[in-house]
């Protein structure tokens, strides 16, 4: 246990010695800077740094998307946003409640800082509180406390996206029915025609199913429809400006879970059988296989043996 413990507290105690060292950032985009994530699992040895992080500047303020996966990946966030931009961080956007994109919201709090989010986020991030604590506090050696669990100021349905203005410049933020989890946000630039997907799309790094799979696949069809996107940007993995080929990998992979899922439950196995059995599509161009795969069908198996 200590062994698995000693990177997470090394980079924690550094932190507080050195103060929390700005997170290296590229400009993708007129005005919009992203912090890209390690393609890894979320364990203490990244310090939970895994997940794709993006800030956009107008003439007024700035908005960030997502806050990281631990609250020193916030801090660092924080410093490296305070390096491209003096304007105030006037909106905080969470694309959905996993921990590794919004652990790091305790940097940002402030009384001039909006958070916004999915009207779906706070009943999940509720549900998740107690299990998150505990993992952080075992796996990082780390506790947090209320400020790190916020409540969205600001929230999107379906029906009811939200405009952001930053000065110069909007932001679409939209609400999606329930695809990788129920509470998925997109944030689309129109200045620049970059939209912000958070974990609706994955490059590279498996998707991760904790929602619904055939409500990811139609939410798929709808972004698949769009026209409008000249940069994608993944909650995990390469940004791509090859729109909407860049939604195709993961849209092969989840069409295959959904099918091979299908005829397991249709052949009468049972649920290890068809956690033991299924394939992974591309399982050669996809890292984490071993880690999510397998989490996947049984997510799939659960929403897919009652279907009509």
């Amino acid at each position: 246990m200590m062994k698995r413990l000693l990177p997470g507290l090394l980079l924690f105690i550094a932190s507080f010695a050195a103060g929390a060292a700005p997170l290296p950032s590229t400009q993708i985009a007129a005005g919009i800077y992203l912090h890209s994530g390690v393609q890894e699992d979320w364990l203490p040895a990244n310090n939970g740094d895994i997940a794709n992080l993006v800030l956009i500047t107008g003439t007024r303020c700035a908005a960030v998307v997502d806050t990281g996966g631990s609250p020193a990946v916030g801090r660092g966030w924080r410093e490296a946003v305070a390096q491209r931009t003096k304007l105030p961080v006037c909106y905080v956007i969470l694309t959905h409640a996993h921990v590794d994109h919004m652990l790091g919201n305790a940097a940002f709090a402030g009384p001039d800082t909006r958070f916004v989010a999915s009207a779906r986020f706070a009943a999940a991030q509720t549900a998740r509180e107690d299990y998150i604590e505990h993992t952080v506090e075992r796996d990082f050696g780390q506790h947090l406390a209320a400020a790190d669990f916020v409540t969205p100021a600001l929230t999107a349905t379906p029906d009811k996206p939200l405009q952001l203005d930053l000065g110069g410049r909007t932001l679409r933020i939209e609400a999606w029915p329930t695809a990788h989890t129920d509470n998925d946000l997109s944030v689309y630039d129109e200045q620049t025609k970059t939209l912000i997907l958070g974990d609706l799309l994955f490059a590279g790094h498996l998707p991760v199913l904790d929602g619904k799979l055939r409500g990811w696949l139609a939410v798929m069809d709808t972004l698949h429809a769009r026209r409008d996107v000249a940069l994608a940007v993944p909650g995990h993995g390469p940004i791509s400006r090859d729109w909407p080929a860049a939604l195709d990998a993961q849209t092969r992979y989840l069409q295959a879970l959904q099918r091979d899922v299908r005829a397991a439950i249709k052949a009468g196995l049972p649920l290890q059988k068809a956690v033991d059995t299924v394939p992974c599509d591309g399982a050669s161009s996809w890292l984490l296989v071993d880690q999510f795969h397998k989490r996947n069908v049984t997510a799939a198996f659960a929403e897919l043996e009652w279907e009509d």
